[in-house]
């Protein structure tokens, strides 16, 4: 009977033929991975490289004390004028907009996903909420300038210029919903079913479990999605373009038309600056200064979620 059971137990020689075998799928799999990981490292590599040598070409012509200690912006005017506030101002401006209005909606329907919403109607809201992610920024930009503007224009006790830093604000906020929503969404469904339970046998209703247990215990998610949305928010480009203008003035008015660091960017370098001139190079400065502002966003976000990540079993 022993000899019989080691006999059943023991490793035929197709078992072990079978695990001394190479996996050539598995294998072509794992450099496949690592060959997309090492794209995306030197894409990143790529651009520091590029923005790195016409960034110290033009700090050696610029100082940085004119260069952060001006209100006056005109790189491409005569005389030139270097005072980059004016457009990190309009930034963070049209920012700051854009994210008081996702944050509480996108909370808002990430709740209603997570928390509220039957797996049917949930398979059919997430798709069309994400839909909005896929639509043409230049779409965007196009209507805050023909009809969120005179909208506003209509409805406000104040006045808006036909190119305003609040539609442009307003709409990018509408474009980065569904990173705050989605995301958030992932990390509240994330969160163990148990925690729900025990809130709900303590007495609590949904609305207090929601708020009270599901967001802090998916704080860190919620985090890194606002934070990769202020992001999006910041490189945007054409809506700003389109929306908010060119007119690169120094001003807290929402109401004004003001240029982005982007905007900027894409006028200057759509532009006859001449290659190698002090104006070309300012494309590559601001860019340099884009670049670090938006990674030291991502490099907080990873601190916050390392911080305050929850790891359940």
């Amino acid at each position: 009977m022993t000899s019989a059971n080691n006999r059943a137990t023991a490793p035929g020689p197709n078992r072990s033929l079978a695990r001394s075998r190479p996996r050539y799928g598995e294998a072509a799999v794992k450099v496949l991975l690592l060959a997309a990981a090492l794209v995306s490292i030197a894409t990143t590599l790529g651009i520091v490289a590029a923005l790195l040598e016409p960034t110290i070409e033009f700090f050696s012509e610029v100082s940085f004390g004119e260069f952060f200690g001006s209100t006056s912006w005109g790189p491409l005017f005569s005389p030139p004028s270097f005072g980059v506030w004016p457009i990190i101002v309009a930034t963070l401006e049209i920012t700051l907009i854009a994210i008081i209005v996702a944050i509480p909606l996108g909370l808002a329907a990430a709740i209603y996903l997570s928390e509220y919403a039957t797996p049917r109607i949930r398979k059919i809201f997430k798709p069309v909420l994400e839909v909005l992610a896929g639509i043409p920024t230049v779409v965007f930009g196009f209507f805050a300038f023909s009809f969120v503007t005179p909208l506003l224009q209509d409805i406000l006790p104040f006045s808006l210029d036909p190119r305003n830093a609040l539609s442009a604000g307003l709409l990018v906020g509408v474009m980065i919903i569904p990173i705050v929503a989605s995301l958030s969404e992932d990390a509240m469904s994330a969160v163990p079913r148990s925690l729900r339970e025990g809130s709900f046998a303590l007495g609590a209703s949904k609305m207090t479990t929601s708020v009270s247990v599901v967001l802090p215990a998916a704080f860190s998610g919620i985090v890194a999605a606002i934070i990769l949305a202020i992001s999006r928010a910041a490189g945007e480009t054409m809506i700003v373009a389109i929306a908010a203008g060119f007119k690169s003035i120094f001003t807290f008015n929402p109401g004004s038309e003001m240029a982005t660091m982007a905007a900027f960017i894409a006028s200057a370098g759509s532009g006859d600056a001449p290659v190698g001139s002090i104006a070309y190079k300012t494309i590559f400065a601001v860019g340099s200064l884009l670049f670090i502002m938006t990674f030291a966003m991502n490099w907080f976000s990873a601190r916050m979620v390392k911080k305050y990540r929850e790891v359940y079993e």
